[in-house]
């Protein structure tokens, strides 16, 4: 029990210590510097095995946007040497009842509105109406593509010079809305300009509905507001101003059905309730890292199924890392640097990889 026990400490100082090499490096100092920390702290990292259940409750970004929760020291800085970690840590432990009881009780279901960007390319090509249906939808803002405003800017050629400035972006989508989403078109010498086009127009939606184990309803509720803001990385305010106003702009919106429950059990009933005439469109962005393996591979399958036995057919939409879909292959981007690469989702149709995106629907790169 005790040799158990040192081990999973152990496991979870290398789960930080990968987390702010792996997924925080470059892109939030203050995360990496505290996750890399927290993994060379056998003390904490101990009580954190021992409070915390293994699995999902043990993610370091979870624990982290906790103590972002309640406001505790360097809530957006984060530590700046070891007397600022030190401070860190001494509120963390004196506080552990209420950090434990956020950590239990809410789980990393970051909404991300701006994935619309490279959502909607593929949407604006189905043929309507369309059905959307989200599993992992978190509080649903990725169900309203049609209530953002887009700007869609091509990635400059190579060898162009910086004094070069780029051509203006052109903007489509709702005209009143207080938000705007900014993104980078990019593609491969063998994607064809107009295949890599922005949308030319936004999709008919008539019915929208989507799978949580714990909806959030930021519009009704400001504490699930808060705890969205809270899972936004420090130092990325713009992306906190940007979920507050995608927030405001679905406010009066018809709401969603979103049904609370494991998205392989519910999906089959969920979608059952689509009208007959519609197309049914099953999408998801960064799910599958939070299911085991065997359980993203049922879930493929079940879509897969699904979308055959309806009338009509359907589309399937996925935004993954291609580490989370072993069975499909892995798009390649000459112009990208591998690292570049790696750091990107994969945005597939129909289980067919169609282009690498940024993580937070900054950039789309159409590959062949």
């Amino acid at each position: 029990m005790v040799v158990d026990f040192v081990n999973n400490a152990r496991a979870l100082a290398a789960r930080y210590q990968d987390f702010s090499w792996w997924e925080a490096r470059g892109r939030c100092a203050a995360h990496e510097e505290l996750a890399a920390r927290i993994g060379q702290d056998p003390e904490l990292c101990e009580l954190l095995a021992a409070s915390l259940p293994l699995g999902n409750k043990q993610q370091p970004n979870l624990l982290l946007a906790a103590v972002r929760h309640l406001d505790g020291p360097h809530a957006e800085q984060g530590p700046r040497g070891e007397l600022a970690y030190s401070r860190w840590r001494e509120w963390t432990i004196r506080h552990w009842h209420e950090v434990r009881a956020v950590v239990m009780s809410r789980s990393t279901q970051t909404d991300e509105p701006a994935r619309c960007a490279a959502l909607l390319p593929l949407l604006a090509r189905l043929r309507g109406p369309l059905a959307l249906l989200e599993v992992g939808t978190s509080a649903g803002l990725c169900l309203h593509p049609e209530r953002y405003r887009y700007a869609y800017e091509p990635d400059a050629a190579p060898g162009t010079p910086e004094s070069v400035a780029p051509p203006e972006a052109p903007t489509l989508g709702a005209p009143d809305s207080p938000v705007t989403f900014r993104c980078r078109v990019g593609r491969e010498a063998l994607v064809a300009e107009e295949d890599a086009a922005p949308p030319a127009r936004l999709p008919e939606i008539v019915w929208r509905g989507g799978i949580d184990l714990a909806p959030l309803d930021p519009v009704g509720d400001p504490e699930a507001l808060r705890w969205l803001r809270s899972l936004v990385w420090p130092g990325t305010p713009e992306r906190a101003e940007r979920l507050t106003a995608a927030v405001d702009a679905v406010r009066t919106a018809p709401r969603p059905e979103i049904v609370r429950g494991d998205l392989v059990e519910e999906l089959p009933a969920l979608a059952a309730r689509i009208p007959e005439d519609a197309t049914l469109v099953v999408f998801h962005t960064a799910v599958l890292p939070y299911l085991p393996p065997a359980h993203r591979e049922r879930f493929a399958a079940q879509v897969s199924t699904l979308l055959a036995a309806r009338p009509g057919g359907g589309h399937w939409i996925s935004q993954e890392h291609h580490s989370v879909t072993p069975w499909r292959p892995a798009p390649t981007a000459d112009r990208l640097t591998p690292a570049g690469q790696e750091r990107l989702l994969t945005l597939a149709l129909d289980d067919r990889p169609v282009a690498l995106t940024g993580a937070h629907g900054q950039s789309i790169h159409w590959v062949a």
